[in-house]
């Protein structure tokens, strides 16, 4: 069952979801709907534990949110190295590839993050395909 979740709880989870796996299976554990927490960090600046690990390259920490419910979305698919999904997505809205991240970062950056087994993707986003 799910807690009601305060503004403060969410940024701890996005927070923690840069770097700490542990942290984020403690406060998942305590209420599931924090997978598909999102925070304005100010000016628009949206993210989502989801999106937090994947410009840090934190692959374990994704892969655990993944199977807890969040959703997947191009930055972690480009992180994850999950080329068929990068294609498709780019597929259907030529324009995101140019889309800025959480804080701005960019596509091709969150493909950098998730080192060799995102190689293909990084290669894909910089062949002009």
């Amino acid at each position: 069952r799910a807690l009601a979740t305060t503004v403060a709880t969410k940024k701890a989870f996005v927070d923690a979801a840069h770097r700490d796996l542990d942290k984020v299976k403690e406060l998942l554990s305590e209420d599931n709907t924090l997978a598909n927490a999102t925070v304005d960090w100010g000016g628009g600046d949206w993210e989502t534990a989801l999106g937090a690990c994947s410009h840090t390259g934190r692959r374990e920490i994704a892969e655990h949110l993944l199977a807890h419910g969040a959703r997947m979305d191009l930055f972690a698919a480009a992180m994850l190295g999950k080329l068929d999904a990068v294609k498709a997505l780019l597929a259907a809205s030529p324009a995101a590839r140019d889309f800025p991240g959480p804080h701005g970062i960019a596509l091709l950056t969150h493909a950098e993050a998730g080192g060799e087994e995102s190689a293909a993707v990084v290669a894909y986003l910089t062949s002009g395909d």
